[in-house]
């Protein structure tokens, strides 16, 4: 039987163990009933390790990768509110009732990562290394980035954060949000708990979540964040876009920048009393203090839209001064807007209709005078003044793109007054059978009714052949893999002279496995014999603010 590494030292222990031989850690009643228990093995590689925490979306584990010989975190989808208990068998099992919300929700939550391991390692965020579909549940493998929480290190530095240090040290986590923004993924949970300040003082983004977790009502026991939430987070009814993620981050830099939250959307809602950044803290420039209040309007129609607009504007003053002209022109047209009303409109309509009226009075005297003068009595039929006032309905094509096709397909809407053309292509970033593209545009007036349109639809992502690369040197492998649209994140495995130096020895995918297309696979590659493997990179050994108390308890079980 293949033998699993302690979750604690990464010494070799038998599955079963209920105690490391190596740390003397005892695994039994290490985590709370309901949880899966230390030790336990997923998908034959990840060890489990102790509970980190837990919310209502599931629970957190540190754990082990037992190839690589690596720490990860690991994330089980484990809704408090649709879970009823877990099986001897380990295995969860839905409240009663909840069995089709339990079901769709769990796919959201293993689209929701796979999505992300498609864009990982990448700078500024937490890297999801593997979706594992187990025990009637999923799970998510993620790397160990080390540092501390933000929230621990603003506390330990005991002073205010000039705006310079706060952009320089967040813009990782700004790139990282902007690249989930390009596939069609929000965050919604960015805050200094979920932020972790590396030791070469750059930030990083953890805390990955489906959108029920992190939108009030939504079934799930959400998680929002006091002050750093956005006022679209607390009702189901309220959209969330990428404007929402630019909240939070105008939210986590005024924290750095103040010393203190902005208050809470919720409250402000009901009273805004959220003092600019420059009346906390006079030290803050004028310009960064106007970007900041832009940032965390209440309304996300008149808040910064983007977040390298937002990045921009805090990281260079012209930028700041260009984005503070633009956003002004824009609340004086749409203030010029409002204060017309509906009356504007109205009195324009009512202009337009007497000015018809006119012209058809002044035809009909017109023939009259014309017609009286050849001795005929009748004047022309009212129905030609009418007619010239009628109004042509303009047909304007609706927005497709990104509705679901049989949403389109389906709707006595669209069906009696269109004729679709469809053709499909791959997409890494929409789900299969959402509409990409359309043609004529959105917002384009077609001559009459029953006018084809053009629709391209989603076949989801491409999926091609894991190659079978054992034994390949480093290179080749990496070339085999790129030739398959496939990308490789290499890793160094103790090597006891078993494999050949430089050679990989094992993938994150089985050969012949169909993965998709712009996945990355993890490659392991044998180190040279007897030379120990401790780290890997960009994971530090001890990554975790726990760990340092874990490893002197270890030393003085051992001893």
């Amino acid at each position: 039987m293949q033998s699993i590494l302690c979750p604690y030292c990464r010494g070799e222990v038998e599955p079963g163990t209920d105690r490391c031989p190596h740390c003397k850690r005892v695994y039994a009643g290490r985590n709370p009933a309901g949880a899966l228990p230390v030790g336990s093995l997923l998908a034959g590689r990840y060890t489990v390790g102790e509970m980190l925490r837990i919310d209502g979306e599931g629970i957190l584990y540190r754990g082990v990768e037992n190839k690589g010989r690596f720490r990860v975190t690991i994330k089980e989808y484990l809704p408090l509110t649709l879970a009823a208990e877990r099986r001897p068998d380990l295995s969860i099992c839905p409240k009663l009732g909840s069995e089709v919300l339990f079901k769709t929700t769990r796919m959201d939550f293993a689209d929701l990562y796979r999505a992300i391991q498609r864009i990982t390692p990448a700078t500024g965020l937490e890297a999801v290394l593997d979706v594992v579909e187990e025990n009637n549940t999923v799970y998510a493998v993620l790397e160990n980035p080390g540092g501390k929480p933000l929230e621990q290190w603003i506390k330990e530095q005991g002073r205010l954060v000039p705006a310079a240090e706060a952009a320089a040290m967040l813009q990782p986590v700004f790139n990282g949000v902007a690249a989930m923004h390009q596939v069609g993924l929000v965050h919604r949970g960015i805050c200094p708990q979920n932020i972790r300040v590396l030791d070469n003082g750059r930030a990083r983004l953890t805390g990955y979540a489906t959108v029920g977790l992190r939108t009030a009502g939504s079934g799930l026991h959400e998680q929002l964040y006091e002050g750093y939430s956005a006022p679209e987070q607390y009702s189901t009814a309220e959209f969330e876009g990428r404007y929402t993620d630019e909240y939070s981050l105008a939210a986590v830099f005024y924290r750095l920048v103040c010393g203190q939250a902005p208050v809470p959307a919720a409250q402000r809602l009901v009273s805004d009393s959220s003092p600019k950044a420059r009346t906390v803290a006079p030290v803050v420039p004028s310009y960064i203090s106007q970007v900041l209040e832009l940032g965390l309007r209440l309304k996300p129609a008149e808040r910064i839209q983007t977040v390298p607009q937002l990045m921009q504007a805090l990281s260079s003053e012209t930028g700041a001064r260009e984005l503070i002209r633009s956003m002004a022109e824009a609340d004086q047209q749409r203030t010029e807007r409002q204060n017309a009303g509906p009356g504007w409109a109205l009195s324009l309509r009512g202009i337009l209709v007497g000015i018809l009226i006119l012209l058809a009075v002044l035809t009909l005297l017109t023939l009259w005078s014309i017609l009286g003068s050849r001795g005929q009595e009748e004047p022309p039929a009212p129905s030609s003044a009418s007619s010239s006032m009628e109004v042509v309905e303009q047909n304007y094509v609706p927005s497709f793109v990104g509705m679901l096709y049989s949403q389109v397909q389906n709707s006595r809407e669209y069906a009696g007054i269109y004729l679709f053309y469809v053709t499909e292509e791959y997409s890494d970033s929409a789900p299969a059978g959402t509409i990409l593209r359309q043609e004529p545009a959105a917002g384009t007036i077609l001559p009459a009714e029953g006018e084809t349109i053009r629709l391209v639809v989603s076949k989801g992502p491409q999926m091609v052949e894991m190659p079978n690369t054992i034994g390949f040197s480093q290179a080749a492998a990496i070339r085999e893999l790129e030739n398959r649209g496939l990308i490789a994140s290499c890793f160094m495995v103790v090597n006891d002279g078993s494999y050949a130096s430089g050679c990989v020895v094992a993938c994150s995918a089985e050969p012949g496995e169909m993965v998709e297309a712009g996945s990355t696979i993890t490659v392991y590659i044998a180190a040279d014999r007897d030379v120990p493997i401790t780290n890997s990179p960009e994971l530090p050994a001890e990554s975790t603010e726990e760990q340092p108390e874990q490893e002197e308890e270890s030393s003085s079980e051992e001893n």
